[in-house]
């Protein structure tokens, strides 16, 4: 008789949450970073006290880099008299 183990269906730890703080954390890289920074962090605090998750992880990294991101483009702002202008070419 054999035996079958049950941790062949091991389930994924990766909540809503994580996924979620990820997206912020990624598109606030380029748009409204002041907004899903934060957002990003509180969702990647969350994911990561329920499962613990690399993802939360990652999440909470992004949203540090999107909040300092913005205080760098509103130092860069305050010293070009209150705009911020890209210039290609």
């Amino acid at each position: 008789m054999s035996s079958y183990s049950t941790d062949a269906h091991k389930t994924s730890r990766t909540s809503g949450l994580a996924i979620a703080g990820l997206v912020c954390g990624i598109v606030g890289l380029f748009i409204l970073p002041i907004i899903l920074g934060p957002l990003a962090v509180i969702f990647g605090a969350v994911a990561l006290r329920q499962t613990g998750s690399v993802m939360a992880k990652w999440d909470i990294g992004l949203g540090v880099v999107d909040i300092v991101l913005m205080i760098v483009m509103l130092a860069v702002a305050a010293n070009n008299g209150g705009s911020f202008t890209w210039h290609i070419g």
